[in-house]
């Protein structure tokens, strides 16, 4: 399971970066923090392509969460039964 969330860890910080990348085509000062709240930007907040690459990363972090999750529950299972 830790080679999985490596995995998914190393998915979101890749697109996280081409987000960034492809924010910065439209705002050119735009900061990681920003990525967070397009919607501060019109320039962001109606353009698809950029909406498309911020749901891709909507989704890898949905599974990241899922799998913490997932991983914490079997934790405290097996913590149960010890």
């Amino acid at each position: 399971m830790n080679e999985v969330l490596e995995k998914i860890k190393e998915l979101r910080l890749y697109q996280e970066k081409a987000l960034l990348k492809l924010g910065r085509k439209f705002v050119p000062s735009l900061t990681s923090d920003d990525i967070l709240q397009p919607n501060d930007f019109a320039e962001l907040e109606l353009n698809p392509h950029f909406r498309y690459e911020e749901g891709l990363l909507h989704g890898i972090q949905s599974v990241e969460a899922a799998l913490q999750a997932l991983q914490s529950e079997i934790t405290t299972k097996q913590d149960h039964f010890k």
